[in-house]
């Protein structure tokens, strides 16, 4: 590229048409230049500067329309200012003051808004890639003719996300603009260190998927070439990539600085600044006058020293413990839907199929996605037929992708569409668990965009899978606010909390122990009906004992009261992990004075050891034994059947039950 910035003029752009483009790039300058002033003077916390890159949030911005979701990074202030945020609230949110987006929660850029159709990054970067595909899977599924624009950096092309988002988007033919700003490092990491292609544009090629390359600096040639591709890909959904050479001319952010990038880099690239250069053209031209760049300068200033006054003026953040755990979830109001009494005995996994039968035909949107789920059926056969019944834009199969599918799940959500993800097994949800538990749990806390997702666990061991298909691993994710947890043992309990997973607009992960899948039959309502979730069963009542328990587990418990007639025990089925019935678990254990908790997990760091801790805690002086934790061997799940029998726990309980009656 040459030192200086050549511009084309098209019959489209009229002089107006180039003097709002250039007062749209001057608006986010003034505000950095403003900004770093504020950060040295410590009245904010932290900046990642766009200078230099204006062109490309404002142009991409500009070209789409204002109901088009759009999905920015931290170095993205065009994006923001071109959509008309009051200033004042941006100003706030980088104060960490409530009005701002996330109530001093999370900052800088790290927030979205529906109001203004624009989602905020998580420091993960990769996942917004799928959520773009999600939100563009939504659109397709309305027919709505409308588009989405990503952006990411040449750094977060080396992530596998960039990979499974661009693959995914191609196969499904999804309307996204996957914008790669290069802007030479990553932090301190430069291009060739991150990839060893030419250009990322050529990365393209391998998803079949159209690709260009546009000066980043110029503001014309980036809103003239996305306003046309946003139009052609309005008719013609489809994904594009796009990579910007542009070049971060600050630090990663302020603190960093730039020590690291040779001078006659940053010399060269001065030279091309987006707005300076489209100034002197503009001039040159004789559309931009002297007394209009002042007047443009002076209407912004003020507006921004009017607006940072009014944040200045807002107090600070007076903290609250019930608002905080409030907006851990999204408010729900459950409505309970009893069975009716007309019932038929059915396998727990024909009870699952059920639940998502009626629930896909009680939600008209709904959508399920999953590897071989379609035509094949699922692994475990759960959604046979469903093709037939509901159609290939609602049972979507999926690549062998898990991060990105459960991204797009989010991106769904955010774009008003319910989904189902099932992991083929539960073990596969380690390559998944970036978005649920830094995007899914965390995000109605962060900016009240709740995260309408149900991800099926097929878990267990007992059928022979070894350690990749046979974990129980609800361990993983009921410490992390934000989720919920449901794991049944029983056909009608696992039907209607599925059905009231799927109501419930919070993240839930939903764990079927496939163990139970073909051996456990019940009489189930033949209705859709729901059971609250949170709610523990008391399956037995007695005096001596409590055994809490859950999953296969709970069959385990009642096949060894089985022989130990003489024990008198309260059975508590759990029913859900997150949240814990402990009003239930606390009332049996203060009645009996002792305590067994069994889980199928191995025992260290699982969830009987939180409620041996909380039953110590909250019921101590009404215990008789000390509370005793039945749990599997502290080693990966062996396949052989010997050695898994070995493994599990069950063989110890009966013992245990003694022991601890016997105390």
């Amino acid at each position: 590229m040459s030192s200086k910035i050549e511009y084309t003029l098209n019959s489209e752009l009229d002089n107006s048409t180039l003097l709002y483009l250039y007062k749209r790039m001057l608006k986010p300058r003034l505000i950095e230049e403003k900004m770093l002033i504020l950060l040295r003077q410590g009245k904010i916390s932290k900046w990642f500067s766009g200078i230099g890159q204006e062109a490309i949030s404002v142009g991409v911005t500009l070209a789409l329309e204002n109901d088009e979701y759009i999905l920015p990074m931290h170095r993205n202030l065009g994006v923001f200012t071109s959509r008309d945020i009051p200033l004042h609230r941006l100003f706030s949110q980088w104060q960490g003051k409530m009005n701002g987006f996330t109530k001093g929660r999370d900052r800088s850029f790290h927030f979205g808004t529906q109001d203004y159709h624009i989602v905020g990054m998580i420091s993960h970067l990769g996942p917004q890639l799928g959520i773009a595909d999600g939100i563009a899977l939504a659109n397709k599924l309305k027919n709505n003719n409308k588009i989405c624009a990503v952006f990411t950096g040449e750094g977060g092309t080396s992530e596998g996300d960039f990979h499974e988002a661009l693959n995914v988007a191609s196969v499904w033919s999804l309307p996204v603009l996957f914008c790669v700003e290069n802007n030479g490092y990553g932090l301190s990491t430069p291009v060739n260190e991150q990839f060893n292609c030419i250009n990322i544009a050529d990365k393209g090629i391998g998803y079949g998927m159209e690709s260009h390359i546009i000066h980043g600096n110029n503001i014309l040639e980036v809103y003239t070439k996305i306003n046309e591709l946003a139009k052609s890909v309005r008719k013609n959904p489809r994904p594009i990539l796009l990579e910007f050479k542009t070049f971060r001319m600050r630090g990663h952010e302020e603190a960093s600085g730039t020590k690291y990038v040779p001078q006659n880099l940053l010399d060269n690239w001065a030279a091309k600044d987006p707005i300076e250069n489209y100034q002197e053209f503009l001039k040159n031209k004789g559309v931009l006058t002297e007394e209009i760049e002042v007047s443009y300068k002076e209407e912004i200033v003020h507006e921004i020293n009017e607006h940072l006054q009014i944040a200045f003026d807002e107090e600070k953040i007076i903290p609250s413990l019930e608002t905080e755990l409030n907006d851990v979830y999204k408010s729900f109001d459950y409505q309970e839907i009893e069975p009716l009494s007309t019932k038929k005995s059915i396998r727990f996994i024909d009870a699952i199929s059920d639940g998502l039968k009626l629930s896909m035909e009680k939600h008209a949107d709904l959508v399920i996605m999953g590897q071989d789920i379609a035509e094949y059926g699922g692994a475990f056969k759960i959604t046979d037929g469903f093709v037939e019944k509901f159609g290939k834009e609602r049972i979507i199969n999926t690549p062998i992708c898990e991060s990105v599918i459960v991204s797009a799940a989010y991106g769904l959500s955010v774009n008003g569409v319910k989904s189902i993800v099932e992991m083929q097994f539960a073990d596969f949800v380690s390559s998944g668990f970036n978005p649920i538990v830094n995007l899914l749990a965390k995000s109605n806390y962060r900016w009240s965009q709740n995260a309408d997702v149900v991800v099926r666990m097929p878990c267990g061991a007992g059928v022979g899978a070894g350690p990749f298909h046979s974990q129980t691993n609800e361990a993983w994710f009921t410490k992390t606010p934000g989720l919920k947890v449901v794991y049944p043992a029983f056909p009608q309990d696992a039907k209607g909390l599925l059905i009231s997973a799927i109501n419930d607009p919070n993240p839930v992960l939903f764990f079927e122990h496939k163990g139970l899948y073909r051996s456990v039959y019940q009489d189930v309502s033949d209705d859709y009906f729901t059971l609250e979730i949170g709610k523990a069963a008391l399956l037995k009542e007695g005096t001596q004992l409590t055994i809490i328990s859950f999953g296969a587990a709970v069959h385990w418990v009642l096949e060894a009261l089985e022989t130990l007639t003489a024990i008198s025990c309260d059975v508590i089925d759990l029913r859900t992990l997150q949240p814990l019935d402990t009003e239930t678990i606390y009332q049996s254990v203060k009645k009996t004075g002792k305590a067994i908790i069994v889980q199928e997990d191995s025992l260290f760091g699982g969830i009987a050891s939180d409620i041996s801790a909380l039953i110590t805690e909250n019921c101590f002086e009404f215990l008789d034994a000390p509370v005793k934790r039945v749990a599997s061997l502290e080693t990966p799940i062996p396949f052989q059947s010997d050695l898994e029998k070995q493994y599990l726990g069950k063989s110890t309980l009966t013992k245990a039950i003694q022991e601890i009656h016997n105390y």
